[in-house]
């Protein structure tokens, strides 16, 4: 190997330990400007990001992920050697236990010790022995506390889970075996830190297997998932429910599924899903009898799983969001081919494509917004980032002229929102919004290319032309 090359994979491992340019200079002595054309280097060696940014520190692509451990061993062993080795002089054999007794004076806590030490102890391979050996553990909490120290130890002492760990730690929590004070703990570090792609599809794969009912029949086969979990704060109408309306109306097997802050079947969500007829089912069972009578469902997280929604819940008591929130858009309970979710985060959107594209998804189209639910913004430009059969592309997508909107007189919210569907209520702004929605569904549905958009658009206005505005709201009572 080329010594240049060495020092690539050296500065990868710094970059992969301190998640940031300036501290993994600092780690290996050089400058940031060199340690940012090094990155540089990589990215073009390698053809990848390798990281992308959040708000707190750099984020591995899954590519990069998968290199942590090898890297991390390469550099260990680097560091092994270059410290000075141990002789025995003149042949003889030392006897340490013969040469043991009491210090005269015991070392100084931290003072005493060489700097380096300090940022970087345990050494790596320590540190990769005291998780071997938690790791031994068969006791649920203790399995737990291994995942907790291997995320939460510290800059230089941690790393990332694994895709099999993550999935392992999530279905602990989701089994009930974990302490309240372990889960706090796993959810908060990794949230401080940023979820990886790989933890992420961890966490998602235990979620799927908790909600599976291992007794029931084969999975209902739908075309599209639309996860919407909209934040209690939101006062925007929910135009998109119109839109998987539409689109259900056409034939398209649709799951929504979500939780919009409401109490029981209370909700903003599950009024206006109500009120223009879609089916509110409180398990997946109903669900699953309702789209194949109607073409479309609206599921409420609790009716997937209790430890979920409770969870989801935990908002409350940390006003910061969690991997919870982040994996509910993926979770796919009835593996359709096809997902659009709406992600509110600029750096989540790539996080979850990635995601995405590790847990097999084919057709995906993140749409950025103002919620997490896949709304479009027609009169915004913006860029869809999307799998099209498993390959990741980007879409831009250029704004449209707004339209005056429609003022509210005389009406409820909610009375003005159904009265859009039954044509009560001629409002253009709201009507865009809902075909640009629609027609963006549709794309992801075809796995077409941007060349399609348009005729998506068209065919996405004919459908709201030829909409059925006579279905009774007592279909929504199902389940």
């Amino acid at each position: 190997m080329k010594l240049g090359r060495l020092r690539l994979l050296l500065a990868l491992d710094a970059l992969l330990m301190e998640g940031s340019v300036s501290r993994a200079a600092e780690r290996l002595e050089m400058s940031v400007p060199a340690m940012s054309r090094l990155l540089g280097q990589i990215r073009e060696i390698y053809d990848d990001p390798i990281f992308t940014r959040s708000a707190r520190r750099l984020i591995p692509t899954p590519f990069a992920e998968s290199m942590r451990q090898r890297l991390r061993a390469l550099a260990a062993e680097a560091e092994a050697l270059a410290r000075p080795q141990r002789r025995a002089s003149d042949g003889i054999t030392l006897d340490p236990t013969a040469w043991s007794g009491t210090p005269v004076i015991e070392a100084a806590p931290l003072a005493a010790r060489r700097s380096i030490l300090l940022e970087g102890e345990p050494f790596p391979e320590a540190f990769a022995l005291k998780l071997a050996t938690l790791g031994k553990a068969e006791d649920a909490q203790k399995r737990l506390a291994t995942y907790i120290a291997t995320v939460g130890a510290g800059i230089g002492n941690s790393r990332p889970l694994t895709t099999g760990e993550a999935e392992d730690a999530f279905s602990t929590i989701l089994g009930g075996g974990a302490d309240p004070i372990q889960i706090g703990a796993l959810l908060s570090v990794i949230n401080f830190r940023g979820e990886t792609a790989a933890e992420l599809a961890g966490f998602v794969r235990a979620a799927r297997t908790h909600i599976k009912d291992p007794d029931a029949e084969a999975t209902l086969p739908i075309d599209l998932d639309w996860p919407a979990y909209i934040s209690p704060k939101s006062r925007r109408m929910p135009w998109f429910l119109q839109a998987a309306l539409l689109l259900a109306q056409a034939g398209h097997k649709i799951l929504l599924h979500g939780l919009d802050g409401g109490s029981g079947t209370r909700g903003k969500f599950t009024s206006a899903a109500k009120a223009i007829g879609i089916p509110v089912c409180t398990n997946i069972a109903s669900a699953a009898s309702a789209i194949s009578e109607h073409g479309i469902a609206y599921l409420p997280v609790a009716g997937m799983s209790s430890q979920l929604h409770r969870l989801h819940m935990l908002y409350g008591l940390f006003e910061t969001r969690s991997p919870v929130n982040s994996l509910m858009p993926l979770l796919n309970p009835f593996d359709a081919p096809s997902i659009m979710m709406g992600v509110v985060r600029p750096a989540y959107r790539e996080l979850h494509c990635d995601a995405g594209r590790l847990l097999g998804c084919r057709n995906l189209t993140v749409l950025a917004g103002s919620r997490d639910a896949a709304e479009a913004t027609p009169f915004r430009s913006s860029t869809l980032l999307r799998l099209v059969d498993g390959r990741a592309e980007n879409l831009f997508v250029p704004a449209m002229p707004e339209p005056m909107p429609y003022p509210l007189t005389g009406m409820t919210s909610l009375d003005y929102w159904r009265g859009v569907w039954t044509g009560a209520v001629p409002d253009e702004r709201a009507t865009e919004i809902i075909n640009a929605t629609a027609s963006t569904a549709l794309l992801t549905l075809s796995g077409g290319n941007e060349d399609r958009l348009e005729e998506c658009r068209t065919t996405a206005r004919n459908l709201w032309k030829a909409r059925r505005t006579d279905l009774l709201p007592a279909l929504s009572q199902l389940g």
